[in-house]
């Protein structure tokens, strides 16, 4: 049995799930908020282009995670970023990357996983910034997409339910919370998997998402809730976890994983698109009025993160001014 109180108060300390509070930081110095151009917020910058958009994501990596796993490294760089454009609905077009390592050979490793994860997706590297003169290896990636109807972080609705889909056909990467799922998956599975969330979006079948990110489901639960303005409850019981660990998947960054919300009448629909491919997809818990995040474990609720009173990515919903 799961201690529900304990793992909400486990998950609220988590550094998985407060190293997002950095993103507070940025947009504050910046100006930011959800409003603004682009509506940061999202997993991706969405710029109106014709009959869709453009899309626009970056990701930059701890430099003690590219230093011991270059290969890795290059290419999460790819994949996260992917990760990010089909979030919004989107078909990922081209990745650029900048780089910087002591020395060619250290390079060469990192290179060779963004080759190798450039070739397994289907999406060209064009291009970017290469050092070869610095003290330590770092890295970051900016990709390009397109969507014809999109997916946000911005439209959850009390009353929709919450979805968790993840591909399980993988395992921990050791000790981490890093949890692939693509190192022997067909190059051809994997971009079929790519086409899910857009055809979701075109067909109209969710509301909202986002993907899971390094804050695991509790994180990326607490930066939906925060965009949507709403609460979230999550059914402690209904999280399907790889090995059991409840406690470790609902902070891990799972190689493929989303979260996304839906009305009801839609839900089944969704989860079929998911398990028509093999990849998991279950109904964790449900949209709310308010601002908590929280856990249900069937006889209470144990708040995660409240972003009413302790904003989280200080992007919050500006509510319009009441009226006299």
């Amino acid at each position: 049995m799961t201690d529900v109180a304990a793992l909400a108060a486990m998950l609220a300390a988590h550094p998985h799930v407060t190293g997002k509070r950095d993103i507070d930081v940025a947009c504050a110095a910046l100006g930011l908020t959800q409003n603004s151009f682009g509506r940061p917020g999202d997993d991706a910058a969405a710029i109106p282009d014709g009959d869709g958009w453009q899309l626009m994501a970056t990701e930059g990596f701890m430099n003690d995670f590219v230093a011991s796993a270059p290969w890795f490294a290059g290419w999460c760089a790819v994949m996260v970023n992917m990760s990010d454009i089909l979030a919004m609905g989107g078909r990922p077009t081209a990745v650029t990357n900048a780089l910087w390592a002591p020395d060619a050979a250290t390079a060469a490793e990192i290179l060779r996983g963004m080759r190798e994860a450039s070739a397994a997706y289907g999406i060209p590297v064009v291009g970017g910034h290469t050092n070869l003169r610095t003290a330590q290896p770092q890295l970051a990636a900016a990709i390009w997409g397109r969507a014809k109807a999109l997916i946000t972080s911005f439209d959850a609705r009390p009353g929709d339910v919450l979805i968790a889909s993840a591909d399980l056909r993988g395992a921990y990467a050791g000790t981490s919370s890093n949890f692939p799922a693509f190192l022997t998956a067909p190059h051809a599975r994997l971009r079929a998997d790519m086409e899910i969330l857009p055809t979701l979006a075109e067909d109209g079948l969710v509301t909202a998402g986002k993907d899971i990110s390094q804050g695991g489901i509790a994180g990326t639960a607490v930066m939906l809730a925060e965009c949507s303005g709403v609460g979230i409850t999550i059914d402690a019981a209904n999280i399907k976890s790889p090995d059991g660990d409840t406690a470790r998947w609902m902070t891990a960054f799972p190689s493929f994983g989303f979260l996304l919300t839906a009305s009801p009448d839609n839900a089944d629909a969704v989860l079929q698109r998911f398990r028509d491919r093999d990849i998991g997809a279950d109904i964790i818990g449900s949209v709310t009025g308010g601002s908590a995040v929280a856990l249900n474990d069937g006889a209470a609720v144990h708040t995660i993160w409240d972003h009413g009173t302790a904003p989280y990515l200080g992007l919050s919903p500006i509510k319009e001014p009441a009226h006299a």
